[in-house]
């Protein structure tokens, strides 16, 4: 995979990081409008940061660099980035309206447990760690996959405990 075709692929997460923002930005107000509650709103711009950074370090590393592709690291990495995608949006669709980037609760909704929530609590978040180290090593960016894999575990530290509370008192 040359430098030109991986630029490609990280315009097409760019992309679909674009269409998150759209959903998020539409179930935001459907939440609201149902009496939702934002929580955890701190740390927000951070990750909004930290994503975009990301997808910056790839190219930025990868151009700058001047590694070749390695196909017995990219291709597998390459399969991860696509089935964190699948992953990610397995959870959009089976939140519905309740998928959000941010962090909001409608109280009287049910705690969804279907989809890939029936096997493990934060579905989302696993498709975002295996993305970021993923996404970086296709094309041999180790140094990115390792700054925002050790970055974003202290935000999803934050995140995760945010999120849980905020469940939490919205079934008290």
């Amino acid at each position: 995979m040359s430098q030109a075709w991986y630029s490609v692929l990280v315009g097409l997460v760019a992309a679909e990081r674009l269409a998150e923002l759209v959903v998020a930005r539409r179930n935001l107000a459907w939440s609201l409008a149902r009496g939702g509650r934002e929580s955890g709103f701190a740390h927000y711009p951070f990750m909004v940061v930290l994503h975009t950074v990301l997808l910056a370090g790839c190219l930025a590393e990868v151009w700058l660099s001047g590694r070749a592709f390695v196909p017995a690291l990219g291709w597998p990495m390459f399969a991860l980035v696509v089935l964190s995608q699948v992953l990610r949006w397995w959870c959009v669709r089976t939140l519905g309206r309740q998928w959000n980037t941010r962090i909001v609760v409608v109280p009287g909704l049910p705690l969804v447990t279907g989809g890939p929530y029936r096997l493990f609590p934060h579905p989302n978040y696993v498709a975002v760690v295996v993305e970021g180290f993923a996404l970086p090593l296709v094309h041999g960016a180790w140094l990115t996959a390792s700054v925002f894999t050790v970055l974003n575990a202290g935000l999803l530290a934050v995140r995760v405990r945010a999120e849980n509370d905020a469940l939490r008192s919205a079934r008290v």
